[in-house]
């Protein structure tokens, strides 16, 4: 099993880089034959006939964000049928830890503090911070991160936009987030701590230094955080 998040950073890498190619044609092209996808399995899957798909590829035609979108999500959905065997290979290459993110989503447009601490049914735990508008969010397993992390892969769980909320799981008193995020070169606009009850001292004095509202989210699991926040996402 792949998880969402998952396909969507894929999916999004893979349509990106057609996009932006010099040669849209070649580059749709390219992904087709890493997927291993004849022309004709593919426009089967797109609900268009084989010419289309040639006609793309030859650059006979350009196609629009819409196209290309579907025509990406038709090489997952085949990949899918085939255990997800090309997109497990792209995890690896593109450095994607599924272990350490639980979810992971950008929104078309900010949401408020307020929004994300009605979504999370959070607490504001400090006094000094910074209000930003966010762009995104993570959920972290905290556990997990610690443990296969590096330095570098941490900037990973920063998605698209550093202006995004942190959600870190599984936490007991909150130091060791805020420590890392003490030390990293780049910084979230918020952090949210969900499974414990009480916050270390030290990890509201950070958040205090770094300018970042502290969150201590009350919700009764991490999937209905995941689920508030889709929501959200849906809305914008």
């Amino acid at each position: 099993m792949v998880s969402d998040y998952i396909i969507e950073i894929i999916g999004k890498r893979i349509t990106g880089d057609i996009v932006w190619s010099d040669n849209i044609a070649y580059s749709m092209k390219k992904w087709r034959e890493i997927f291993n996808v004849s022309q004709s399995e593919l426009a089967k899957v797109m609900g268009v006939a084989p010419s289309v798909i040639n006609n793309y590829e030859k650059g006979r035609r350009s196609p629009g964000a819409k196209f290309v979108k579907k025509y990406v999500e038709a090489l997952l959905q085949i990949d899918s049928s085939r255990g997800w065997s090309v997109v497990r290979d792209l995890m690896k290459s593109l450095n994607i830890n599924p272990n350490a993110i639980i979810d992971i989503g950008e929104f078309d447009k900010p949401i408020s503090l307020d929004e994300l601490v009605d979504a999370v049914k959070g607490i504001i735990l400090n006094s000094i911070f910074q209000i930003k508008s966010l762009y995104g969010f993570t959920i972290i397993d905290s556990i997990n991160a610690i443990q296969s992390l590096s330095g570098n892969e941490f900037l990973q769980i920063m998605g698209l936009t550093s202006e995004r909320a942190l959600i870190f799981t599984k936490v007991s008193i909150g130091r060791s987030p805020m420590v890392a995020i003490r030390v990293a070169p780049v910084k979230p606009a918020a952090v949210v701590l969900h499974g414990g009850k009480r916050v270390d001292p030290i990890a509201i004095i950070l958040a205090e230094k770094e300018a970042i509202p502290l969150i201590l989210s009350t919700a009764d699991n991490v999937e209905e955080i995941s689920r508030n926040l889709r929501r959200l996402r849906e809305k914008t």
